[in-house]
Parts: C-alpha cells; sequence; structure tokens
C-alpha cells in the first residue's frame, strides 16, 4: 500500500475509475467535431449508441478491480466510512465531483448489493459544490458588438469554431439570422454582450451553437443549427428564439447530445438559463450523462414527497395487458412495471419487454418516442401509496414489490414523463383539436417509419400528446425494427364463402404486417377516420411500408429538425441589404 490505508487506496480505486470513464466519455463527445466535419452520419449513431454503454462497463471494470486487489468482505460499515471520507478528500479540486460521487455510488452499492435509499455509505446528498469551478478554456466565451454591431459578433462566433469544412456564405446566413433577431431591444446598456458556450452540441446531422444575448439585465437566449449544404459545404439552418421552441430542442425523446466539457456542471448551469423549465436532471441527460441525471431525479422525488401529502395511484387511462401504471399526481411522472402474468393475446415474456425498452434507449428517438429511467430497487415510503394500488400490485406484479419496514420495494420498473394519452385527449378534444393531433398522430408513425422503428400495436391510447401539443409513442412491449417486419396486402378470397369466414384464407406467419388492417381498429370513430384519410390514407398501404424500408436498407438518414420548417433560413428570401442591429451609438 506504499504507507496508504486500505481506505485511502479503495479510494484511490474508486477515483482512478471514474477518470478513466469521464476521460473515455470526453474522448468519444470531443470526435463528435470530427464525425460532423466528415458528415459520418452512421458513425454519428454509432458512437451515440456505444457511449451509452461505457458507464456500466467503467463499474463492472472498477468492481472487478476491488474484488481482485482487496478483501472486501473484511471491510466494516466504519472502514467505508473512512473510504467515503477519502474519496471526499480527492474530490476538493475535482473538475467533474458531482459525476465521481454517482460513480462511487454505483459501484459501492453494487458492491456491499444495499439500495440507494437505506444506505448511509453513500452520497444521498452531494457534498462538493459545483457552482464556481473554474474551466479552462472557459464554458462561455463573450463577444462585444462595441462599434461593428452584432453582424460582426455573429460571424467570429462561428468562425471560432474552427470546423475543418468552410461555410458556403456566412456572411448572408447572419444577414438572415439578424433579419429572425430583429432588434429586441430599443435602448443598449453598456453590459450589452453575446455569450456563447464553448463546445458546440452535436446531435443527428447538426451542430448546435448555443448562447443568449445580453442586454444589461435582460437576455435573449438563441440556438443556432448549423448544416451541411448540398455543395457539403456548412450553412447556419436556423435561429431559435422563443423559449418554448428552445425546450422542444431538449426534449428527452431525441438523441442525446454529444458535448465536449471539462466542466459539464458549469454547462448545465448555463443550460439552465436558456432553458428554465428543464430540470437539471433533464440536462444531464441530454448531454449523454444519463446516470447524472437519474441521480438528480431521484433526490428531487425523495424532496417532492417530503414536501406533498398525496398517493400514489393508478394512472388514467386504459389498463394496459403487460405493464402496470401508476402515478403520484403531484408529480409530472409515471412509473411502469411489467406484470406477472400478461393480459390475453400477448405472447411475450418479461425479458422480452426488457429488451424492447433497452433497444428504446439505443436508437435515435427522432421526438418521438418516450424516454425512460430504469430503475432497480426503487424504495418509495408504503405510506403513500393508496389501497386501491397496493391490492393492484399485489394482484399483478407480486414477484415486482417487496415490503421492507414502512418502506416498499419496487424491484424493477421504468419512469417516464406523464403525457395525457392521445384516446383520452380525443375524447376532450373539440372540433378544432382534433385535426392537428390526428395530423401530429399520423406525423409521428411516419417519422419512427423512417428511423426504422415499427411501434407494433397502433392504437391512440398507446401514444401520449406532450404539453406542446407533440405526439410521442411510449408503449414499447411490441416495437420493432421496421426492417424486421413482412409488409403484405390481404390477398384476394379465393370464393365468397371464405371472405365471409371468420377465419383467414390466407397464411400469417410471425412479423406479418397487413396494414389494410389498421383501419378496422383505429377509424371506428368518423371524427377521427375522415381527418386520418385526408392526412395519411397511404399509411394503409403496404407499399408506403415497403418504401420505408427500401429506404432504411439503402442506409438513408432523414433530417429530423426539431423546429419548425417556417424557421429555416432556406424558406425564407434572403434579406435585401445587411441587418446590423446593435450597431454603435
Amino acid at each position: 500500500m506504499e504507507g496508504r490505508t486500505i481506505a485511502e487506496a479503495i479510494a484511490a480505486v474508486l477515483i482512478e475509475g471514474f477518470n478513466r470513464h469521464y476521460r473515455l466519455f470526453r474522448e468519444t463527445s470531443a470526435q463528435a467535431k470530427l464525425r460532423f466535419e466528415r458528415a459520418a452520419w452512421a458513425e454519428v449513431q454509432w458512437a451515440v449508441q456505444e457511449r451509452i454503454r461505457f458507464y456500466d462497463e467503467r463499474v463492472r471494470e472498477n468492481v472487478q478491480r476491488l474484488r481482485t486487489e482487496f478483501d472486501l468482505d473484511a471491510l466494516d460499515a466504519a472502514a467505508w466510512r473512512e473510504v467515503k471520507l477519502r474519496f471526499i478528500g480527492l474530490l476538493v479540486d475535482h473538475h467533474q465531483p458531482e459525476l465521481a460521487e454517482t460513480f462511487f455510488n454505483s459501484v459501492i452499492t453494487r458492491i456491499l448489493r444495499r439500495t440507494y435509499s437505506n444506505n448511509d455509505l453513500i452520497f444521498v446528498r452531494a457534498t462538493i459544490s459545483t457552482k464556481q469551478i473554474e474551466s479552462d478554456p472557459p464554458i462561455y466565451r463573450s463577444y462585444y458588438p462595441g462599434e461593428n454591431g452584432l453582424r460582426d459578433c455573429f460571424v467570429r462566433i462561428f468562425r471560432n469554431f474552427e470546423w475543418a469544412v468552410p461555410f458556403a456564405d456566412l456572411e448572408r446566413d447572419v444577414d438572415r439570422l439578424l433579419e429572425a433577431v430583429g432588434e429586441p431591444w430599443a435602448h443598449l446598456e453598456p453590459n450589452h454582450q453575446i455569450q456563447v458556450l464553448g463546445s458546440a452540441f452535436y446531435r443527428n446531422k447538426a451542430a448546435y451553437v448555443l448562447g443568449k444575448i445580453v442586454n444589461g439585465y435582460e437576455e435573449l437566449p438563441f440556438a443556432v443549427p448549423v448544416l451541411h449544404d448540398q455543395g457539403r459545404r456548412l450553412a447556419l439552418d436556423a435561429i431559435v428564439l422563443e423559449g418554448e421552441r428552445i425546450n422542444v430542442l431538449f426534449s428527452l425523446s431525441r438523441a442525446y447530445f454529444m458535448v465536449e466539457m471539462e466542466v459539464p456542471s458549469g454547462y448545465v448551469n448555463f443550460l439552465r438559463t436558456m432553458t428554465p423549465t428543464r430540470s437539471r436532471a433533464d440536462l444531464y441527460t441530454l448531454i449523454g450523462l444519463g446516470k447524472q441525471g437519474k441521480t438528480l431525479f431521484y433526490r428531487n422525488l425523495l424532496q417532492h414527497l417530503h414536501h406533498s401529502e398525496d398517493a400514489f395511484v393508478e394512472a388514467p387511462g386504459v389498463r394496459g395487458q403487460v405493464m402496470l401504471v401508476f402515478t403520484l399526481p403531484s408529480y409530472p411522472y409515471v412509473f411502469k412495471l411489467i406484470k406477472d402474468v400478461f393480459g390475453p393475446g400477448k405472447d411475450t415474456d418479461r425479458a422480452t419487454v426488457r429488451s424492447k425498452f433497452e433497444m428504446v434507449k439505443h436508437v435515435d428517438r427522432v421526438g418521438r418516442l418516450a424516454d425512460t429511467l430504469e430503475f432497480t430497487a426503487l424504495t418509495l415510503p408504503l405510506d403513500r401509496f393508496s389501497l386501491e394500488l397496493l391490492d393492484e400490485l399485489r394482484a399483478l406484479a407480486p414477484s415486482m414489490i417487496e415490503v421492507d419496514g414502512d418502506s416498499l420495494v419496487i424491484h424493477h420498473c421504468y419512469v417516464e414523463r406523464r403525457m395525457t394519452p392521445l384516446n383520452i385527449y380525443l375524447d376532450r378534444a373539440t372540433p378544432d383539436e382534433v385535426e392537428p393531433v390526428v395530423l401530429e398522430y399520423g406525423n409521428a408513425i411516419r417519422d419512427l417509419a423512417i428511423a426504422n422503428i415499427f411501434p407494433g400495436d397502433l392504437l391512440w391510447r398507446n401514444f401520449g400528446v406532450t404539453r406542446d401539443g407533440r405526439v410521442v409513442f411510449y408503449d414499447f412491449d411490441e416495437i420493432e425494427y421496421l426492417t424486421d417486419i413482412n409488409f403484405r396486402r390481404i390477398p384476394p378470397p379465393p370464393n365468397p364463402e371464405a371472405e365471409l369466414s371468420g377465419e383467414p384464407w390466407y397464411g400469417v406467419v410471425r412479423n406479418d404486417v397487413f396494414p389494410e388492417e389498421f383501419a378496422t381498429f383505429l377509424l371506428g370513430d368518423l371524427r377521427l377516420r375522415e381527418t386520418f384519410l385526408r392526412h395519411h390514407a397511404e399509411l394503409l398501404e403496404p407499399e408506403f411500408w415497403q418504401e420505408c424500408q427500401r429506404r432504411v436498407e439503402a442506409g438513408e438518414i432523414v433530417d429530423f429538425f426539431p423546429y419548425p420548417e417556417s424557421l429555416r433560413f432556406c424558406n425564407r428570401p434572403a434579406p435585401a441589404i445587411a441587418v446590423q442591429p446593435g450597431a454603435g451609438p
């Protein structure tokens, strides 16, 4: 041990394990810039999937190393408290202390086989502040318009990212950007500047430049997606300004960003000023640090339970055949358990259902699949469960729950942000509200198809409506890759008697799908039929799905813009003259 105590040596191994994890995380995130410059879009998707696996692999490595190098069974609780104390000492000048604490928790709970909530040997609360951690280079850069105005500032901003690919016409794009911004303030304060995060946010085919224009005490957040044009040169595609649209940009129903960050807490703090309705848990998850997002979610949940009194109840909507879903009305999430016994007609098992959720975690969700947090041994206060819900849990998922003193331990569940089930939304919708949401429903199916996802069960109840009116799919037990499905047209009956028979006159094998049948269970409501057929009739034809399969198999990766087409500069005429708001006095 070279004079070190066992506690010091174990703490050193733990911090080395975390440092290795974050070094690899930063390396793959930094390579996002190179993938963007090379337009290596297939590599982009692969890298996002690989990065998700990093954390658990590093935790397993660290657990194995500790078990190999130390006699862990000989350590008592006092020894583990000393390990934690020594570990805290290693975080004093660390640039990612909050992530290191979460890594410590992940390793120690696996070694000691104890849950998060009843373990006094881990970090139930953060011990190291992340508010004033210095970063080199700084987390954001400041630009001052001075006499040359915002136009010169924005040109310098985009050039300072030093992409190896040239811009097609940056000055033209900046003129369009400034025209969209307009003149937000009649009077410019002395503290007039633009603050821009030092690293671009890479997702799919775009590099997002994020920042805010500051004028005294007022701030105007913005996001500018940079894309490759048809000539393989760079172009500014739009500027997103409105708070709700920036919020959509950070939706968890999309792929996570790749960002090169030395101090992730600084990026999260900056993003909170841009989109204050997004929690810190959401923002950590969106920048690829899902375990930290999960840690913060659970801490927030415990705090909410401490300050509320309502009970967990069964979630509203049609009961599922596979999942038992409950919610806390005052908290905007649902908790989903896999039942012990499935409903009639469900030919699947628990392992298969879990594999579907794992699949969703690794695909590009294109804004149409709900993101989930997966928990094992989730411990909640027993007295916060309604008697009716406890009866349901004991009847439908007894193997998934265990009473431990005054707590209910849920052995395995998924947590999703709560949405209004689409069937409930439609039941309440006015005539003017029906068309836009039916249009959204069909668009969700189209987006998923070209992203190689077939929902399996297209019933309205399996989709939800978000607070911004977007339709998202959230029932994953029958989800499949589109290319694994055999889309067929129903063959003509051999005789009139066959058509009148209750049995099909044609053979059907696993993964055969007949789109003509969708109308039978989707379009019984005349309010929905006319609108659906006007916008999405081709979804009832096998040729639509077969064409999507051909495009996917040919390697086509479609652009999914998390902002309206109307914002795209290519859909706007070029400004007649250069616009320079913010020029000198």
